[in-house]
């Protein structure tokens, strides 16, 4: 007979439980709950997103294909289908978000020293967004075109171990330039962008910051060189030059 852990269970040991109950404390997330608890929920999706699973029906065939093994898995209450869409629908998801703050912090801790190829001691962040389609007759405020819905997932990156800092969720006619107003830049940080967010007068801003910004130029970017700098090719930099942008 086995008695060791699953390894879903020796995975969520690693979490901070006692941090999550001060994050459903914080927005009353048991209230009136008898049974299902929050933690139950949050195992159910982090099970759902680890095994790949498609829909709240297939959600519950897995969990319940192995129902002998619920309990040591770190279910307490009955999983199914309706009571997980009744609880993703009606409980306030800042519990979660809250939570996934408090995980990025940890690991932010872990992997602040880690090596990513490039010797720096600056902060390197990746900015870019991901469009995610959705049916528009289920999710009618997802606007993106006549007959199609969707979402933009517009992420910042910390590339110290991959880990995302924020998640900003727009309806799909949101163009990812108009989220660089709403990142606060840190100050000697590195910001790599690809070329959808060439805009001079935001770009400024984080030089103002003053942090630092790389960007990929658009085929049909048309500028001016004023004068060029000494550059290392031996480090792999093909020039350095000053220009204006032409109209």
């Amino acid at each position: 007979m086995n008695f060791g852990k699953t390894i879903f269970a020796q995975l969520t040991d690693f979490l901070p439980v006692h941090e999550f109950r001060h994050c459903v404390e914080r927005y009353q997330g048991h209230y009136k709950i008898k049974s299902f608890t929050c933690w139950d929920q949050f195992l159910c999706m982090a099970f759902a997103q680890l095994t790949y699973r498609e829909s709240l029906r297939d959600i519950q065939a897995c969990l319940r294909g192995s129902q002998q093994k619920l309990y040591h898995m770190g279910f307490r209450g009955k999983v199914s289908r309706n009571t997980l869409a009744h609880a993703n629908q009606v409980r306030d998801w800042r519990i979660y978000g809250d939570f996934a703050q408090i995980l990025i912090a940890h690991a932010r801790r872990l992997y602040a020293h880690e090596d990513f190829g490039v010797e720096l001691e600056e902060a390197v962040y990746a900015f870019d967004a991901s469009t995610i389609d959705l049916c528009l007759s289920v999710f009618p405020w997802a606007k993106f075109r006549h007959r199609k819905g969707a979402i933009k997932l517009h992420t910042l990156m910390d590339l110290r171990g991959s880990i995302p800092t924020l998640i900003f969720i727009t309806h799909g006619k949101v163009h990812e330039i108009n989220l660089l107003d709403e990142l606060l830049f840190e100050p000697g940080a590195i910001y790599l962008f690809d070329r959808g967010y060439l805009d001079f007068a935001r770009l400024y801003n984080i030089h103002q910051s003053p942090a630092f910004f790389i960007i990929r130029a658009k085929r049909n970017f048309r500028f001016r060189r004023l004068f060029s700098q000494p550059a290392d090719k031996a480090k792999g930099i093909q020039a350095d030059q000053i220009i204006h942008p032409e109209s």
